[in-house]
């Protein structure tokens, strides 16, 4: 058992939470027991999670895609509502982490793609960021276009879209999670051949093939679900508490 406010100073000091500027609070945004016993952890806050935090008898339900984001409207009704209202009535926090999880050199989305990749010598895909969201580097191996995206497909267990340029042969990657497709610009500028991300716009068809960089899409869901895993492990190797991880899997 760990003190929910202990876990928090502890995720907050480790992720350099203040340090960012987001689009939603990290941190603890709806707070219940004092006494944390076990974490659920998921992608999103969604209905399911929080059901399944509730079957679970979870006390702190950990995400990466939480509330109130920047431009939402206030009032907490209809489905959001329903979310809030089922986690304030069994005394579950909830606790989220957006970009700081994405950044995190150990911990974080972008950590994990890299490690799963097998990626190596990495580097900021923005050198001039503080604390860089997105990331650049190298197969062990160059790869046909064709390849590559049989091999991103099988390690991030996404049917990836493949947006082709010129290039025959894909080395350097650039990446970087979630809906940050608009970065591609970035990862032309670090000569990238290739550049991964979570979602994809019409535009970025045409910003493939006339930045000559091969783009791929692995899906928002599926390049962010390691994140928040690897940071309710360390929450529970750190407290001694017990987690667990729940998948909805989103096609998206």
């Amino acid at each position: 058992m760990a003190k929910l406010q202990d876990i928090l100073q502890w995720c907050n000091q480790t992720l350099k939470t203040g340090e960012f500027k987001d689009y939603a609070p990290n941190g603890l945004q709806i707070e219940g027991k004092q006494e944390v016993r076990k974490v659920l952890c998921a992608v999103t806050a969604s209905q399911d999670a929080v059901d399944a935090a509730i079957d679970q008898g979870a006390d702190l339900l950990l995400v990466h895609h939480g509330y109130f984001w920047k431009g939402e409207a206030y009032p907490i009704t209809g489905m959001r509502g329903k979310r809030i209202k089922s986690l304030i009535q069994h005394d579950i926090s909830l606790v989220a982490y957006h970009l700081p999880l994405d950044s995190h050199p150990v911990l974080g989305n972008n950590a994990a793609i890299a490690d799963l990749l097998e990626l190596e010598n990495l580097e900021a895909l923005d050198p001039e960021e503080k604390h860089p969201i997105g990331n650049t580097g190298y197969l062990k191996q160059a790869m046909t276009p064709e390849s590559f995206k049989s091999f991103v497909s099988e390690r991030l267990l996404f049917d990836a879209i493949h947006l082709p340029a010129e290039k025959t042969l894909i080395q350097k990657v650039g990446f970087c999670t979630g809906g940050a497709q608009d970065f591609i610009g970035k990862a032309a500028q670090q000569n990238c051949d290739a550049y991964i991300s979570g979602e994809v716009s019409e535009r970025t068809f045409y910003e493939a093939k006339e930045l000559g960089v091969h783009y791929f899409a692995c899906g928002h869901h599926a390049t962010e679900r390691y994140g928040v895993q690897r940071l309710a492990k360390a929450v529970s190797e750190q407290f001694n508490i017990e987690y667990s991880y729940f998948e909805l899997n989103n096609p998206i």
